[in-house]
């Protein structure tokens, strides 16, 4: 392919799948509104990279970042589960709308395939057994039950359901409005191919980590959260009892697993689960990322509360992926933090969870 346009590719994935493309010999071209909210303490992008600042709404602008184009990496989207319950607008603008501008941008300027980015989130809740090995695709909290401290899944005979990996064939459950609006971006740009013919694939992230993420921003990922709070001397801070579990994986496996998605034949209209493959609960990588950072002594602050749109449980099986794409995760998550915290150690760190916090208790989304 002669030339990749990768939309929010200014973001911390977005450099990182563009360095990854350039290595392996594809131009890029880069389209990104450079939100300061995600963008404020960036890193560059690489030297060589085509760039073009623009919204995802703007259709002349997108249409003339297509010029040329003969594939897409379709990143750009607001990211954050939390806020995402409060500016309902701004989320659904940014990525359905914004995904939908671009899909009509298409029909003048087709290209070979499109690779959306979705995410974990839409599974809601991961699939689960009980006592007796029975699978459960359809678990879900009673928000009663989660505000009265019960923060495990109880199956039919009241034991606590198990946790096991998720793979694509467990039905989507959204449980926030960033699940909603990552599930609609998935599914347009997938009946767009059905339609119209370009080879489309939907990649569904689970927690991504490494050097670049914003550190500044609240609402990215937990690692950097926890980044934030101990750079600045604070405790991290942790929802329900930190015993919730998650899959961590790295930046540079994930750029590797859009540059295969792109190159890869004969996937049109497939989903891939692109994880590490392993469970990691939070309060464990709290603690792992405290001892890199040398401050054990910040221990996580366990707030025995609960915050609206989250889930229990969820980490993936990501065996399709290894069988269709070739893609191995070579980076664990304890075994990787050094450049991630070697990262954190150069930045002007702004700790802004407390914010966040203030922000959704105003909106009793926490309880």
């Amino acid at each position: 392919m002669a030339r990749v346009l990768i939309t929010g590719g200014g973001g911390f994935i977005g450099r990182e799948v563009s360095k990854e493309l350039m290595e392996n010999g594809h131009d890029v071209r880069v389209y990104d509104a450079l939100i300061e909210q995600v963008h404020q303490d960036a890193a560059p992008l690489p030297e060589d990279v085509d760039f073009v600042r623009g919204d995802m709404r703007d259709a002349q602008a997108l249409r003339r970042a297509l010029e040329g184009c003969d594939a897409v990496v379709h990143l750009a989207a607001e990211v954050g589960v939390g806020q995402s319950m409060y500016e309902i607008a701004r989320y659904v603008g940014a990525n359905d709308l914004g995904t939908a501008v671009l899909l009509e941008a298409l029909l003048d300027h087709p290209v070979e395939r499109v690779v959306v980015a979705s995410s974990m989130s839409v599974y809601g809740e991961g699939r689960y057994v009980t006592s007796a090995g029975d699978t459960v695709d359809d678990a879900r909290r009673d928000p009663a039950a989660v505000r009265a401290g019960q923060w495990d899944i109880l199956g039919p005979d009241e034991a606590p359901l198990r946790a096991v990996p998720t793979d694509e064939t467990k039905h989507v459950d959204l449980a926030s409005i960033y699940a909603l609006t990552k599930y609609a971006q998935e599914r347009a740009v997938l009946i767009f191919g059905n339609t119209y013919a370009p080879d489309t694939v939907a990649l569904r992230l689970f927690n991504v980590f490494g050097a670049g993420q914003a550190l500044s921003n609240p609402y990215t990922g937990v690692l950097a959260n926890f980044a934030s709070r101990l750079a600045s001397g604070e405790r991290p801070t942790i929802f329900e009892d930190g015993a919730q579990q998650r899959d961590f994986v790295h930046v540079a496996d994930v750029a590797r697993a859009f540059r295969l998605a792109l190159e890869t034949p004969d996937i049109g209209g497939e989903v891939f689960n692109i994880g590490s493959g392993h469970a990691y609960s939070i309060a464990r990588v709290a603690a792992l990322l405290a001892d890199e950072m040398g401050r054990p002594d910040l221990t996580p602050e366990i707030l025995g509360r609960s915050r609206a749109g989250d889930i229990r449980n969820c980490f993936a099986d990501i065996s399709k992926a290894q069988a269709r794409l070739g893609f191995s995760p070579e980076l664990r998550l304890e075994n990787s933090l050094g450049d991630f915290v070697d990262w954190v150690r150069g930045q002007t760190v702004i700790d802004r969870g407390n914010e966040m916090r203030r922000q959704l208790e105003t909106r009793r989304l926490v309880s």
